[in-house]
């Protein structure tokens, strides 16, 4: 079939193309695909109770909370999230392809992740502690790890923590989620999970008693909202909504909610944290 060329109709398609493309180097999603379109994609985690869970089509957890608020200071209703799930070691990735808007995913803040992602934040400041189970008085602190079988999550810091500290201590074993850490806890096949706090705090309190924190936290992990690299602008509204959700009291409580049934509090020296209201670029 023979084809009619229309210059002009070419011409209008290039304008509105490079018009979308300006509009989307200033607003949050106002080009995605499909069924996206005008929506805010959040990457969070699927598989920590307490933190990031996904459970019967729905999203709970403190990140969800701390998203879900964020999202609402930047304009969006909350039938306009479209939540993703962001494995630990695909956050990156995820940023830099543009399948996501923001990470808020236990999302530490390092400096070799800076290279290739921003952050806003931090939001929350956690601690790499151990989680055993119930009957276990083996272990009470890192003090007690020589020999012991360790699980934490692939992409983790909490696993680079454990091979850089204790790589000659303990045998790590390396799973894609939590919820494989936590059924190899029950098991028998290693005897303790590690990772950030409030993610432990997460897991025993949806383990209903069978599990335990040890509540001995041995580093800071500061919590971040990753944008994709060189995003100052919108990093910046971002932490305006932190500092209003620690001010009007909606993180405290999101953190008692997530929390319930456990013996669990952030560590009051560096809890709340203050966001850096005043970044630069530079500082990304």
């Amino acid at each position: 079939m023979k084809r009619y060329s229309n210059p002009a109709a070419r011409a209008w398609r290039r304008i509105l193309a490079a018009l979308c493309a300006v509009a989307c180097l200033f607003t949050v999603a106002a080009c995605g695909s499909g069924n996206e379109a005008g929506k805010i994609r959040i990457g969070i985690k699927f598989d920590q109770p307490g933190v990031g869970f996904k459970k019967s089509g729905t999203y709970v957890g403190f990140d969800v909370d701390v998203a879900r608020y964020i999202a609402e200071k930047l304009g969006y209703s909350d039938d306009q999230i479209v939540f993703k799930e962001a494995p630990s070691k695909q956050r990156e990735a995820m940023l830099q392809n543009g399948d996501v808007d923001m990470i808020v995913a236990s999302y530490s803040i390092t400096d070799e992740r800076k290279k290739a992602v921003s952050f806003a934040g931090p939001y929350f400041v956690a601690g790499q502690d151990l989680m055993v189970r119930q009957n276990d008085h083996e272990i009470n602190g890192v003090q007690d790890l020589d020999g012991k079988r360790l699980c934490s999550v692939t992409g983790s810091t909490s696993a680079e923590v454990v091979k850089q500290r204790f790589a000659s201590k303990v045998q790590l074993m390396e799973q894609p989620g939590y919820a494989e850490c936590a059924t190899a806890l029950f098991s028998g096949i290693v005897d303790a999970v590690t990772t950030d706090d409030i993610i432990l705090a997460g897991l025993a309190s949806n383990a209903r008693g069978k599990l335990r924190l040890i509540g001995k936290p041995f580093t800071q992990e500061y919590y971040g909202v990753g944008v994709k690299k060189g995003n100052t602008a919108l990093a910046h509204r971002i932490d305006r909504a932190i500092a209003d959700m620690e001010q009007d009291g909606s993180w405290q409580r999101a953190i008692a909610n997530n929390t319930r049934g456990v013996k669990y509090k952030p560590n009051p020296k560096f809890n709340p944290p203050t966001p850096d209201l005043g970044r630069t670029g530079a500082s990304q």
